[in-house]
């Protein structure tokens, strides 16, 4: 009975101890991305409609993208948040859609799971968050996702 019990307590100390170490390893493997969020007018006209700030972070664990940050100082309500695809300082198309607060200040967020193009894009500086706002339908602020 004793060596049962024990051999039990030592099994279930070496699962723990696996666990931990697994778990140890996928924190590890995490990669954080960060995105300073700014106003980049395309023309004149957009510098009176476009105006704030904000920052997020980003977190690659495995396939799974999970972003969070905060924004403020918008001219009018955020309407959209995106990731977006192009090389850094060029416009591209939307390639996923944030969760983003319908204010002038707010929060921007998302749990994605990315394509392994999509976790080579974001390795390669190719990923850059915009978001849209009432009066700025083509893109208020954008930050790319640089390590």
């Amino acid at each position: 009975m004793r060596r049962r019990k024990f051999t039990a307590a030592l099994l279930g100390a070496a699962l723990l101890w696996l666990g931990h170490v697994a778990g140890a390893q996928s924190n590890a493997t995490a990669e954080t991305f960060k995105a300073r969020l700014s106003p980049v007018p395309i023309n004149i006209a957009m510098m009176a409609t476009i105006a704030g700030a904000g920052s997020l972070t980003a977190t690659l664990a495995g396939k799974q993208l999970t972003v969070q940050g905060t924004f403020e100082g918008l001219r009018s309500p955020a309407t959209t948040a995106q990731i977006r695809r192009g090389p850094k300082g060029i416009r591209g198309p939307a390639i996923l859609n944030l969760t983003v607060t319908k204010a002038q200040k707010g929060e921007v967020s998302g749990t994605l799971e990315l394509t392994q193009d999509q976790i080579a894009d974001l390795r390669s500086g190719r990923l850059y968050v915009q978001i849209q706002s009432e009066r700025a339908p083509d893109g208020n602020l954008w930050g790319w996702l640089l390590k």
